[in-house]
Order: C-alpha cells, then structure tokens, then sequence
C-alpha cells in the first residue's frame, strides 16, 4: 500500500534515541503508515523496536528527528493524541488484587469516550473472567487483558507491542482475526513482533531493523521477492557440480554444498527448475531431495539479519567501531529495546 502525504497518520523522519552512556539505540529512522494500514516493525532483539514504539506513544521524547501521529508531536502534544490513540505495551503492570472487571472499569474511568468494559472484555474473549483477580490470569490471559483496555477508547491508531507473546496458537490466530477487523474498519495499526508468520499473515508493509537503523522495507512481497528463491537436491553417485548445465545459463545466481546436497540461489525460479529438471531427464538420472520453493519473510529475515551483521562488523564503520570508540552501551541504564 502506497500511502499520500495527505492519508499518513503516523510520520517518521530521521528519529534518534540515545540512552544513558551514549547508546544510540534508533539512528535515523523514517517510515509512514497510512490511515486504515497495518505496518509491522521487525527486528531481533534490540533492534530499537521498543525504542522506537514508546516515541511514538508519547511516553519519551526523541534526541533527533521528528515524530507525528495524526498531525501531532506525541510526547510535547500529549493531550491532543492520547485520547485518540491505544497502547498495549509488552506489560500492563495491573493491580494484581483487582479482578478482570474492576481493571476494566479502573480503566474505563480513565478513557475518554469508552465503550462499556463488558464490550472490549467480549472482544477479547475474557467475557467470563470479569470475576478473576489478574493474579489468577495465566499469561496468555494477561495479554488478552492489556489488549481489551487498549480497545476501550476505539482508537484510531493503534500501538501493539508483541501482542501475541504467551498466547497459544488459538488465541493467536483469534487475536489476528480482531487486529485484522479492526484494521478493516478503518483503524491504523503499528506493531512489533518477534513471529514472522504473524507479519506475513497481518501486515500491509513492514521494515526490518537492525541495530537502530531499517535495514529493509515494503510489502511483505517486495522484501520477499528481494530475496532468493531456492532450489535443493542430491547430487547423483559420480555427478558434481561442474557436471550441472553452467549456472548461468540455469538463471542461477549462486549455489551453496553441504555434502553431496547442493542448493541452488535463483532469483527466476520458473526458469531455473525447468532448465535442471530437462537436464536430469536428459541424463536419465533421479534428483533426490528435490526441493524447490520461493523465498520466505523468515528466510528473508534470516539474509537480511546476516547481511546486515556483516556490514557492521568491526572495521566496517558499524555499531561495533562506535564501542570502540567509546560509546558503548551504558548496561545498567539501557531498558529492554
């Protein structure tokens, strides 16, 4: 999705976040998400998602760039977004002696125009809960609570910081299903997660970070197809690989060994296949272990994760030559990123 200048409703240019010790934990990041578009951050951990997310919540303030959401700067214009906006973050940090029903009312009364407790509870699927204290909730259930409370001033952005972690693979996938009818409602939404099957399956574009900075960004099918596909096999008693017709000829782009197994890189995948497969036909010989198959987010990931590790190795002008050059991590300042 493609969004116009006039539709963004969270704005990005060029934001920094320094931490205690002179740890720049974001370095330059910009993005838009557009109005009615879930955009998915990426990253491992301590890639700056947190960092990131908490800026725009308004619950810190940038050391560079800018920062806009529905036309307002967060943290200096608290006021005029909060009310508009709802953050689940990766904790609650609710009173344990209250029950499910008086967390929700506590934060009803706190919520500018929300809907009744009951309704946001049902949504999640704690409708039968209201009487259990949060103590009692197992983890999953917790998560389902702090997304409930983050619905109940139907926001027009919404913040979901892993929303999913704890849960299991029902409560996932019925938590897609309302993150996605809430999206199709008009609701924009921005989320971290560590479950690349989640992007994938929710998110109309997403950027990958990497140390701070966003190392991919675009529709799951534009970081994918950046991406190459691949195509595996045992190589036959008496073949190798000089014995395959010239790579270039297959469209083949590289090829890795491991044993007598050869994978092969290829950004045409069509092509590649047909060309090995008339070979082998040729040569009336059995391709064992054949496996062909696109590119997926995860493997993507994975690629883009290396590529970007090796490019900030030390001497290569990365994160690890600023540590060298004294400003490294503060460890007893820095929070979870």
């Amino acid at each position: 999705m493609t969004t116009d200048i006039d539709e963004r409703v969270i704005d990005v240019t060029e934001l920094r976040r320094v931490y205690g010790g002179g740890f720049e934990a974001v370095r330059g990041v910009s993005f838009s998400v557009g109005r009615g578009e879930l955009f998915a951050l990426l990253g491992t951990n301590g890639a700056g998602k947190t960092s990131t997310l908490e800026i725009l919540e308004g619950l810190a303030a940038p050391a560079g760039g800018q920062v806009r959401v529905l036309g307002h700067n967060p943290f200096t214009e608290r006021a005029a977004v909060r009310h508009r906006i709802g953050v689940m973050l990766q904790e609650g940090g609710f009173p344990s002696e209250l029950t499910v029903g008086e967390t929700a009312r506590m934060w009803a009364g706190c919520t500018s125009g929300a809907r009744p407790p009951k309704e946001a509870l049902a949504l999640v699927g704690l409708e039968r809960r209201t009487g259990v204290r949060v103590k009692q909730l197992s983890g999953g259930e917790r998560r389902r609570l702090d997304l409930a409370l983050a619905l109940l001033g139907r926001p027009e952005v919404l913040f979901l910081d892993e929303p999913t972690t704890g849960l299991d693979a029902e409560g996932r996938h019925a938590t897609w299903e309302l993150v996605r009818e809430l999206r199709d409602q008009g609701t924009t939404v921005l989320l971290t997660t560590h479950y690349l099957e989640e992007a994938q399956d929710l998110a109309d574009r997403l950027a990958i970070l990497h140390e701070g900075t966003i190392a991919a960004e675009g529709t799951v099918s534009d970081v994918v197809a950046a991406q190459p596909s691949h195509i595996s096999f045992q190589l036959p008693d008496g073949y190798f690989v000089g014995d395959l017709p010239p790579l270039g000829e297959l469209g083949v782009s590289g090829h890795e060994m491991e044993g007598r197994t050869v994978r092969l890189l290829t950004g045409e995948l069509q092509r590649a296949a047909t060309r090995l497969l008339l070979w082998a036909e040729r040569e009336r010989i059995e391709l064992r272990g054949l496996d062909v198959r696109s590119a997926s987010l995860e493997e993507a990931f994975l690629r883009i994760a290396r590529e970007a590790e090796d490019r900030s190795a030390p001497g290569q002008g990365g994160q690890d030559g600023q540590a060298q050059n004294g400003q490294a991590q503060d460890p007893m300042k820095e929070p979870a990123l």
